[in-house]
């Protein structure tokens, strides 16, 4: 089971281009289910059942004393694992049925994106920016960049100082599946991180040992690369710092909000969905259309509260 396992993820790896953070999560979520089926005495996937499967998806909504319950969405990422590994198994000959084809991954309750006024952006931009320093300048360029671009976290700080094409106006970034797409930067966005490539990182790639390497454009006051969760943990700490400029946004950011709030604003704006696709990096631009959701309903709001004829 062990080998099927290592051999399912190296194709997801190889020849399926798939991103570190998913093949990481794949690989945590099969963990666990080898675990449940070696508790249950299966120890090989030509001995399990369509019951074996189905009863991992049950124990992973229940939880157990290790485990917390899941939501539908992270069950259903964990079932989406484990119905490849089986698919895998059957092509690979390793299994002369897939026994998990039948079974399905919860759905996951509909939820909108979380985009936030263009007012709250701006306090949390200022907020970042306020630290004195190079940490200061850092800060707000990367969430400038962040909202400036639509960028994902991981696409940000995996950025190269090259990648920023400063006459151009555009950043090149490395999508899911090593997918890449040039995107355009603004003025505001461009201006922090010049202002952070010649007054900030230099200082802070001063503090490394041994130099910094690859030529990371965001890095940390180690003078190593910003990883994903120290971004995440500069955001939601210039959330606390903007106080009640951006309401109980301290308590809900995300690593997404940034980017939810620039795909809402530039449809508020009226750019077309395709184009805002493109910026996203979407595949598919049903992805994208959960956007307009949230316009229609500002637009029902604004329309309830502003026609003399809307309330009944």
């Amino acid at each position: 089971m062990t080998r099927a396992v290592t051999g399912y993820l190296d194709h997801l790896t190889v020849e399926r281009g798939l991103a570190a953070n998913t093949i990481a999560s794949y690989r945590r979520d099969l963990r666990r289910y080898t675990e449940y089926l070696t508790r249950a005495g299966v120890n090989s996937l030509r001995d399990v059942a369509e019951s074996d499967v189905a009863g991992f998806l049950a124990a992973l909504r229940e939880g157990d004393d290790d485990h917390p319950p899941l939501s539908a969405t992270s069950a259903a990422r964990a079932v989406v694992a484990v119905r490849g590994l089986h698919r895998f198994a059957l092509l690979d000959g390793l299994v002369p049925d897939d026994v998990a084809h039948e079974v399905r991954p919860p759905t996951p309750a509909r939820r909108l994106p979380k985009a936030v006024p263009v007012e709250s952006v701006v306090a949390l931009i200022e907020a970042a920016g306020a630290i004195e320093g190079p940490r200061g300048l850092r800060d707000r360029a990367l969430l400038e960049l962040l909202y400036g671009t639509g960028a994902r976290i991981s696409e940000a700080v995996g950025l190269a100082v090259d990648d920023i094409d400063r006459g151009q106006g555009t950043v090149r970034l490395a999508g899911k599946g090593g997918k890449e797409r040039i995107v355009p930067v603004g003025s505001f966005a461009l201006r922090a991180v010049e202002e952070y490539l010649v007054r900030a990182r230099p200082a802070l790639a001063a503090a490394s040992r041994r130099g910094v390497r690859g030529g990371v454009l965001f890095l940390n006051v180690r003078g190593g690369p910003l990883s994903r969760q120290s971004a995440w943990q500069i955001l939601r700490s210039a959330a606390e710092r903007a106080g009640g400029a951006v309401g109980d946004l301290a308590t809900s950011v995300s690593p997404h909000t940034l980017r939810h709030s620039f795909a809402t604003h530039l449809l508020d704006g009226g750019a077309d969905v395709r184009v805002v696709q493109e910026l996203l990096g979407h595949a598919s631009v049903t992805t994208t259309q959960v956007y307009t959701l949230v316009t229609v309903d500002k637009l029902r709001e604004v329309y309830a509260t502003s026609h003399p004829r809307a309330l009944r």
